[in-house]
């Protein structure tokens, strides 16, 4: 990878998030009404995750092109960390604010975008010794001792931050959902689909921390992708029932689960390139990266349709403005597969 192409790829979650940004903030001031604060602030908190996907990105971008310095250690890390954070608080203080329904849903909503990003965040620190993976897919065999690799209690702390975030969007959801309203049963779903999305990036950062560790063995290769989508098809499956028998309350958290399942598949394409290459020849892991591209036109084209639907039935107004942002997030996915492809590149 050269430094031009490096450039190009650590700007795509930057622009991403800017248009996430931009888009919330117009639909914010668009018009007035429940559809166009939660559809506004949504969107405007999915560039969090962009901001953490950047972190991650120049993490390992910078080690590829042997640029990583002590100051990058510390810095992309907190980027990630400050950008889920803060979306998580924002997100509390909305929803607890005693505002409108539209605060309530919006701010559950917002806060699992945040613990998102704080996975995303992970994901960045725990790629902090990237390069270890191509170095030691190559040059050692299954459990021979790492040098400068992950102390036990680094380990532990990086594989528990997303299961701590995963429980935490898992068990506010059911909370949610307990609650019998109707905005708590839309926040409720779509708080479940941010759990769901958070429990794939604990597959990510248990398959990183595992090949840098060296523990990464055959015999669980393939559990993590399958793990990854199978909730991807939860999400989707959970989001078409929901839609089914038609209720105009149910329209926007299912087309969003439908959403975030592509979201799934798109970071099951990360999970499943690292498996492919690891000590072994993977001629279409140079494929791979193709997959956060379906799923970004797929959510593109679906938002399409939503807003063609939304001129006659308000119902789709939200969904359609929301799949957008998450579409972007796809995109993002992809510029981090092609640059875990270049980094992987001499192993497969």
């Amino acid at each position: 990878m050269n430094l031009k192409i490096s450039v190009f790829f650590r700007a795509i979650p930057l622009l991403m998030g800017a248009i996430c940004l931009a888009f919330g903030l117009y639909v914010r001031e668009m018009g007035v009404g429940d559809g166009y604060i939660i559809a506004g602030n949504v969107l405007i908190s999915l560039t969090a995750i962009c901001i953490a996907l950047f972190a991650t990105a120049a993490t390992i971008i910078r080690q590829i092109i042997k640029r990583y310095t002590k100051a990058d250690k510390v810095f992309y890390p907190i980027l990630g960390y400050a950008a889920g954070i803060i979306t998580f608080i924002c997100g509390i203080m909305l929803f607890t604010s005693g505002g409108s329904s539209a605060d309530f849903v919006s701010g559950n909503v917002v806060s699992g975008v945040g613990l998102i990003a704080c996975c995303v965040a992970t994901v960045a620190i725990s790629s902090g010794k990237f390069s270890k993976i191509t170095e030691n897919s190559s040059v050692l065999t299954y459990g021979q001792p790492v040098k400068d690799g992950y102390s036990k209690q680094t380990y532990a702390i990086y594989f528990s931050i997303p299961i701590i975030c995963t429980m935490i969007a898992l068990i506010r959801g059911i909370i949610l959902l307990a609650g019998g309203s109707t905005p708590s049963l839309v926040a409720g779903h779509v708080m479940i689909g941010l759990g769901l999305i958070c429990a794939c990036l604990i597959a990510l950062v248990a398959t990183i921390l595992r090949q840098i560790q060296n523990k990464f063995g055959n015999a669980e290769r393939w559990k993590w992708s399958i793990f990854v989508a199978v909730l991807g098809t939860t999400c989707l499956i959970w989001g078409i029932l929901l839609m089914i028998p038609y209720s105009a309350a149910m329209v926007a958290p299912g087309f969003v689960l439908i959403g975030l399942g592509l979201i799934c598949y798109s970071i099951s394409s990360k999970v499943l390139l690292l498996a492919s290459v690891w000590r072994r020849s993977a001629p279409l892991g140079k494929r791979i990266p193709m997959i956060p591209v379906m799923t970004a036109l797929s959510c593109l084209f679906l938002a399409a349709f939503l807003f063609e639907a939304s001129y006659t039935n308000p119902s789709f107004f939200v969904p359609a403005h929301i799949i957008v942002g998450l579409g972007a997030v796809c995109f993002t996915l992809f510029a981090i597969v092609s640059i875990l492809e270049s980094g992987t590149a001499k192993s497969s």
